[in-house]
């Protein structure tokens, strides 16, 4: 996309397109649903492994009884490390979260349908208060 002007043209030459007979790495965005692709992030990306499959499996069966046809994936940070999945809904502008195994509703200002998924900076992250002395609660 060329930013200054506002147009979707490429910067490349129509003779060096002409040449590329490959295949087409890049899909506009699609306004239906983005299902396919947080499924496949979450199966094969975002929770693989033997290690995480309980939770995979958690998050994929709720992701099937969600109607929202936006989703977003929550990292933690540059790394990756999945955090949690999001649900959009563009008409009422809600988001709703699945962090305790079910979707809730979250405030949203300005998100659209193209976003895919979203990282929040370390900073902003609440930091675990550490554990005060355990008290006896035997009342001796």
């Amino acid at each position: 996309r060329d930013w200054d002007n506002g147009s979707t043209a490429s910067s490349i030459t129509s003779t060096s397109m002409a040449e590329y007979t490959g295949p087409k790495l890049f899909k506009e965005p699609s306004a239906k649903s983005n299902k396919p692709i947080i499924h496949n992030a979450i199966s094969h990306c975002c929770l693989a492994g033997k290690v995480n499959e309980a939770q995979k499996n958690s998050i994929l069966e709720e992701l099937e009884k969600c109607e929202s046809n936006h989703l977003m994936i929550l990292f933690r940070d540059g790394g990756c490390q999945f955090r949690a999945l999001y649900s959009y809904f563009p008409d009422t502008e809600e988001i709703q979260n699945s962090d305790r195994k079910q979707f809730t509703v979250i405030p949203a200002k300005t998100v659209s349908v193209s976003v895919d998924a979203l990282t929040i900076h370390n900073h902003l992250w609440q930091v675990k208060r550490p554990a005060g002395p355990k008290k006896n609660m035997s009342g001796k």
